[in-house]
């Protein structure tokens, strides 16, 4: 299986009334009972937003977008997808930024100021949107019936993880973090509590962890399967593949982790998984290989 991904952050969109989509940029999108991995690690963080975004421009058509992006933090890896977003360019449509590592103008300097001179030919002011930038408190906070809850990550300068509750079903990403810290073990802990579906950081192996790779702010699939077993997590998704990985050494990973945790999979691009029926789909253009993990 093509096992290339990294998610980076989350959004939720809300075009019509009723219809809940939540999206975590490059590309992991969790609509209402169902996510979806379709993001590829390297090359193409740039095409990948822009499809993301001609993807929700096809949808909604004449209708507006609002929708409000959770970051899980700043590094560039994270976010230069976002001057390729073209729904951010449409007049009429609203951005809501969240992120609870900058406040107020830090957050907004820290999204507008990887497109100022000399780094991108177009300025964040030129896109139609309307945009704002918030102050993520500590607490969970309600939208329109779904709540988020953040936790701090070990990663260097900080990262997020996020919970959504929504429809009686729970989602959890954890995202650039490195276990060893006991604040942080503990805080991404309470995030994955009994979730129907935890996304987890697991780049590097578990010696890796305990050799060069220490303090680099990632995980491994040993990680993983600890909180999943000690949490009552039902689905665990493995995650943020490192880059040097050929998808044979991820599967390899995969397997050492159903052996532990049977219900453990590989994040891939276009894989849709349906929290209410537990189903898992391949959408899009790869082959519908290896969708049997166990349940």
């Amino acid at each position: 299986m093509n096992h290339e991904g990294q998610t980076l952050g989350c959004a939720w969109y809300n075009a019509d009334p009723g219809k809940r989509e939540w999206a975590v940029r490059r590309q992991y999108v969790v609509r209402r009972g169902q996510a979806r991995q379709r993001h590829p690690h390297h090359p193409g963080l740039w095409q990948r937003a822009e499809a993301l975004g001609k993807s929700i421009l096809r949808e909604y058509a004449d209708r507006t977008v609002q929708a409000h992006i959770f970051l899980t933090h700043f590094h560039w890896d994270h976010i230069q997808g976002i001057p390729f977003f073209l729904p951010l360019y449409r007049k009429g449509n609203t951005f809501l930024f969240h992120s609870p590592l900058r406040r107020g103008s830090e957050l907004q300097h820290a999204i507008e100021g990887q497109m100022g001179n000399p780094y991108f030919p177009v300025e964040m002011s030129a896109m139609g949107a309307k945009r704002h930038f918030l102050d993520l408190e500590e607490g969970p906070v309600n939208i329109n019936g779904a709540v988020i809850s953040s936790a701090p990550l070990n990663h260097p300068q900080g990262c997020a993880g996020y919970r959504i509750e929504a429809d009686g079903r729970v989602f959890v990403l954890a995202t650039d973090t490195e276990p060893g810290s006991p604040i942080h073990d503990r805080a991404v802990r309470d995030l994955a509590q009994d979730a129907d579906l935890l996304l987890y950081d697991s780049q590097y192996t578990p010696d890796q962890l305990e050799g060069e790779k220490k303090g680099w702010g990632h995980s491994s699939w040993q990680e993983g399967v600890r909180i999943a077993q000690e949490r009552g997590v039902k689905r665990l998704v493995l995650f943020h593949h490192d880059p040097d990985s050929d998808d044979a050494f991820v599967d390899s990973l995969v397997a050492q982790a159903r052996e532990e945790f049977p219900n453990t999979m590989g994040a891939a691009e276009g894989l849709e998984f349906c929290l209410d029926t537990g189903e898992i789909k391949q959408v899009g253009a790869l082959p519908r290989i290896g969708l049997s993990a166990e349940r």
